[in-house]
């Protein structure tokens, strides 16, 4: 069943005279309208302070900035303080946030967006937009998060991919998290993982449609695919026995639907399959919707391998053909972007997750990669499009075993030596 939220606004009349607003409420207490000032001076430096490239990073492939774009302290004081004298006379933050993290990301209207997984002290996560003109720094929050319609018995939803699709729609597609109703009595651990969908036309009103139905029992990291492929709507999947383990699942998957108003999709064929020590032995998921380029779509992806400090998230790439978006063309071997510095600390340490990208349309092919860092806040990455597919086309696959790695470094050494003469 089809649900459809949309936002609402209060008519202006020319009888009522538009008041500029001082942000302070009538009747304050001094003290208390002293620290309101301060919270808000602040909270505006911190806003509009500068991000820039990182110097002590540089491999050629793309830039990192100094500061995360995204934390919780870019979350509007509204959002956060009951602003009312007589109901919080210490001024007390009454919701706090606990992060901001793992975005998707669209242009619009001239400006980068980013629809940021927004988490409470509570767990709950909601969608909220911000916005920036350059995508690096100077990131402001619509003024209301989205309002998502709801469907039962729906606890959590995060990790919304955008996709503008050839249909006209605006799609988010995000996993939506409930208790497992097979869960043995006390064990209040057990979950479902589903991939729930909205549509939009101008990120506003929000349609939402039926939760997808694949053939495996439970899905994460679903990403609808920009276009039709053979007049259906084309979804990358992750395919998993439980909440956390794939079991059967295998790696990325890919699955096509006939008519996505229902939800209910065809088989599902795993594309890009996880592997024995490498960075996606445990599992892997597709990041955002790829993009497309003369040379194939471009996929950037998450893996997770197991190591002594637990689980560690890295970021890897790969291409698929124009023809065929389900054929891999292209495979580099290892991680694209891995934790680093404050990166690998947080709510849950080291990983980098990505469910978002923007091309910018400018002259440079310029892409920003956003990607949040230990479940906690949101950084991006800059790079362009030419050194993007140079990267995935021309670097080694994943050598697989430690000899052919020695030979594969031999052989780079070696040819190196030629070309320089010694």
């Amino acid at each position: 069943m089809k649900t459809k939220q949309k936002t609402s606004s209060r008519p202006k009349t020319a009888s009522t005279p538009k008041r500029k607003s001082s942000g302070i409420p009538a009747g304050a207490p001094k003290a208390w309208a002293a620290r309101l000032r301060k919270l808000r001076s602040e909270h505006e430096k911190f806003l509009s302070r500068r991000n820039p490239v990182d110097r002590n990073w540089d491999n050629g492939v793309f830039e990192r900035f100094e500061h995360p774009v995204i934390t919780y302290r870019h979350a509007p004081i509204e959002w956060r303080f009951d602003l009312n004298p007589a109901t919080n006379p210490f001024l007390m933050e009454r919701l706090g946030v606990n992060a901001t993290l793992n975005p998707g990301a669209f242009m619009w209207r001239g400006k980068v967006h980013m629809v940021v997984r927004f988490e409470g002290y509570d767990r709950k996560s909601l969608f909220a937009i911000a916005e920036s003109p350059n995508g690096t720094d100077n990131w402001r929050f619509w003024d209301e998060p989205v309002d998502l319609p709801e469907i039962k018995p729906e606890t959590n939803v995060y990790d919304m991919r955008v996709t503008f699709h050839q249909d006209g729609w605006i799609y988010g597609v995000f996993c939506s998290e409930a208790k497992d109703p097979d869960a043995k009595p006390g064990d209040l651990s057990s979950a479902v993982a589903v991939a729930g969908v909205v549509r939009t036309r101008d990120f506003r009103t929000w349609e939402r449609l039926p939760n997808l139905r694949t053939p495996a029992s439970q899905q994460r990291n679903v990403v609808l695919h920009a276009e039709f492929v053979g007049g259906k709507y084309a979804f990358y999947t992750r395919p998993m026995d439980g909440f956390i383990d794939v079991g059967s699942g295998g790696g990325i998957g890919w699955t096509l639907c006939d008519d996505i108003t229902t939800g209910v999709t065809g088989p599902e064929a795993i594309i890009d399959v996880r592997a024995y020590h490498t960075i996606k032995e445990v599992k892997n998921g597709q990041g955002p919707a790829p993009i497309k380029t003369p040379r194939g779509w471009l996929h950037l992806a998450h893996g997770v391998r197991a190591c002594a400090a637990g689980l560690r998230y890295v970021l890897y790439m790969f291409m698929t053909s124009l023809d065929d978006p389900s054929r891999v063309i292209a495979r580099p071997g290892g991680h694209f972007l891995a934790p680093y510095g404050g990166e690998g600390f947080g709510d849950v340490s080291n990983v980098t997750f990505t469910n978002g990208w923007v091309e910018l349309g400018d002259k440079a092919k310029t892409v920003l990669i956003f990607y949040g860092g230990s479940d906690t806040r949101c950084y991006v990455a800059r790079s362009t499009l030419d050194k993007l597919v140079d990267w995935c086309l021309h670097t080694p696959e994943d050598a697989l075993t430690t000899r052919r790695a020695v030979e594969q470094r031999l052989a780079l050494i070696r040819a190196n030596r030629a070309i320089l003469g010694r």
